[in-house]
């Protein structure tokens, strides 16, 4: 189920205060009932509708860098992953691994390559 928008969350919470009940709120929304129960359990307890910190593994590479390196496969399409991957530093200025590099590749619909060395067969 895809995550509630940070405006819906406010507007719901503010129907509440209004003196909705849980039920009235979820059916004019269209969400379950018991989303609209945790918002309000959220605000109370936290004080806040950010969403709580997640377990996991930090990115080794930003998006921004993740959109460069897609670019860069993009206008040199033979260019091997390895090759590439010793251009580019990650978020604490070290290399990324060639691995990392093919995943994010794959995640985007492309493949790293080498160039075909011999005759072009046509």
């Amino acid at each position: 189920m895809p995550r509630v928008f940070v405006v819906d969350c406010h507007h719901a919470i503010g129907v509440l205060q209004a003196g909705l009940s849980i039920s009235e709120v979820s059916l004019r929304m269209n969400v379950n009932r018991t989303t609209i129960f945790r918002l309000r359990q959220r605000l109370h307890e936290t004080d806040t509708l950010s969403d709580r910190p997640r377990s996991g593994r930090p990115r080794w590479t930003t998006e921004r860098q993740d959109r460069n390196l897609v670019r860069n496969h993009v206008n040199n399409r033979f260019l091997s992953a390895p090759a590439s991957s010793r251009q580019t530093r990650g978020r604490i200025n070290q290399r990324i691994s060639a691995n990392t590099e093919r995943r994010l590749l794959s995640k985007s619909g492309l493949l790293a390559r080498r160039p075909y060395i011999g005759p072009i067969l046509t």
